[in-house]
């Protein structure tokens, strides 16, 4: 039995208010790759070819993050009474106005779980079926997750239901209405066929939910997340490249893994590029405009040269650019403490420090041994994220400093911050942001080895100035400081505020990577 459905195309896509403005605009890139060139018949593939050329007049904006796509399944049947013997399985459905009142019930749910959602989620029309057949049909659908109501169809339904290559959370009744026949054989037939091991591709434990559809809604986070990581395209200024010995192997597994296109930008490009924008009389007045007006904001102070902080706004339109022209809204730089310094005659700190409060990812040093986590990061937090360098932890507090910190860390708000040289280059323009005290946060530590990634969450206690990288702050670590120690691995970290774990413990074990959460 299927429900008619509306046209998928059709459903609301539903963004949260941090992306909103990004989401609803179409920009210069969106219009130039739908029209495959460029203004004035410049290609837009490789950079090479058109990396002298700056396009001052070029409107910039994060590429709007793809929604999740959630096809919702009500998997139930109606069962005819046998007489004398036992003619239908548990469940509290017997009627057709039983299976109408559920439907409604579901369509309830799904529309709190996306109004909620700040996160980009299409929810596809509800499918009502109790056929293997049907099953299979709706399984091979445009869809990234499968959300199973799991009523009371047998067995042959839900697997039929259950691709592999895509992600199913199943969700079952206890309370929150009729109870649902897999309430009660979830874990022993589905997930385990009838054994002790689990035998079920693709799903595990964590992805049963039951009652709560909030329980929904974060393990979408978590899948949405994952979904704007994988494949993600960023253009690595001076190359990709990842910190210490056990580093080396970081951009091959990032390419092999997780899929990421790495867009090299070599220094003799960028420097032509600097040059043109530097050229552009109009350019520099808007940035030094832009730049003043950065410097009067509340909370601002300036403690270096004012040039550098000028030279620093238009180094952050030449990434724009060079993001454009990618089509993508990521960029780390490589080399960051010395050869981009004389090209640019400021330092990357600050610019990288702006596009992270604009919405992109940016990042120093090209460490991809922890990029990935923080594209991860950012894109279930929908926030942007501090790569830090973390010292030794002690008594309960680890500090964590580098000079590229953004301000808008909450997503909304500029924390106060000193903007000063880069610490050990004295030189250039760096923000030394005041994290707020009392404040949350999600730490994130991943391996050489791309294997075990560990996380905790932490408390702001201090912004300290020590004779470090600029942005500091002291945390108290909200789990076993020891244990820290001893499971260290890698080198960077990274840090959002708010409590993220189960989000990117969920999303690490759709990929097949260990998360050892040391607050859990």
């Amino acid at each position: 039995m299927s429900e008619n459905h509306q046209d998928d195309s059709t459903a609301p896509i539903r963004y949260g208010c941090c992306m909103s403005k990004i989401c609803n605009t179409m920009n210069r890139r969106d219009f130039m790759a739908g029209m495959g060139v460029a203004a004035g018949g410049l290609a837009l593939g490789p950079m090479g070819s058109t990396a002298t050329v700056f396009d001052a007049g070029a409107e910039h904006a994060p590429v709007p993050p793809r929604p999740l796509k959630v096809r919702p399944v009500l998997a139930s049947t109606l069962y005819r009474r046998r007489e004398q013997t036992s003619w239908r399985p548990w469940g509290g459905f017997h009627t057709q106005q039983d299976i109408s009142d559920e439907q409604r019930r579901i369509g309830r749910e799904l529309e709190e779980i996306a109004s909620g959602s700040e996160f980009p989620l299409k929810i596809l029309p509800l499918v009502t079926l109790s056929s293997a057949e049907e099953a299979a049909r709706v399984a091979a659908g445009d869809h990234d997750v499968l959300l199973m109501y799991a009523a009371n169809t047998w067995l042959d339904v839900l697997e039929a239901l259950t691709d592999p290559q895509k992600w199913t959370i199943m969700f079952v009744r206890h309370k929150s209405g009729p109870v649902y026949l897999w309430y009660e054989i979830a874990h022993n037939r589905y997930l385990r066929k009838t054994v002790d091991e689990y035998g079920q591709p693709g799903v595990d434990h964590r992805d049963v939910v039951v009652d709560e559809p909030d329980e929904i809604r974060w393990r979408l986070r978590a899948l949405s997340g994952l979904k704007n990581t994988l494949g993600k395209r960023v253009v690595t200024i001076g190359g990709p490249s990842g910190w210490g010995a056990g580093g080396q192997k970081a951009p091959e597994i990032t390419r092999d893994f997780w899929k990421m296109d790495l867009h090299t930008v070599e220094y003799p490009e960028l420097g032509e590029m600097i040059k043109a924008a530097r050229q552009d009389n109009r350019l520099v007045e808007r940035c030094r405009r832009e730049a003043g007006e950065y410097l009067s904001q509340t909370g601002i102070s300036l403690e270096t040269d004012r040039e550098y902080v000028d030279n620093a706004f238009v180094l952050t339109e030449v990434f724009r650019e060079l993001m454009d022209r990618a089509q993508t809204d990521a960029i780390t730089v490589n080399h960051c403490m010395g050869t981009i310094i004389p090209i640019s005659e400021t330092t990357a700190c600050l610019p990288l420090s702006l596009l992270n409060d604009s919405g992109y990812t940016a990042y120093c040093e090209s460490d991809f041994v922890v990029i990935p986590s923080g594209i991860l990061l950012h894109h279930i937090s929908g926030l942007p994220v501090f790569l830090n360098d973390p010292t030794y932890p002690h008594d309960g507090v680890v500090t964590l400093a580098h000079c590229t910190a953004p301000r808008k860390m909450n997503g909304t708000d500029h924390e106060p911050a000193r903007i000063m040289t880069h610490f050990e280059s004295d030189y250039g323009a760096a923000p030394k942001v005041e994290m707020k005290v009392g404040e949350r946060i999600t730490v994130i530590d991943p391996d050489f080895d791309n294997r075990r990634w560990l996380g905790f969450e932490a408390e702001i206690i201090d912004n300290p100035f020590l004779d470090i990288c600029r942005s500091q702050i002291d945390v108290r670590i909200n789990g076993d400081c020891d244990r820290l120690i001893a499971e260290t691995r890698g080198f960077h970290w990274m840090v959002s505020y708010g409590n993220y774990l189960k989000e990117i413990g969920y999303a690490l074990g759709k990929v097949g990577i260990d998360w050892l959460d040391l607050t859990g």
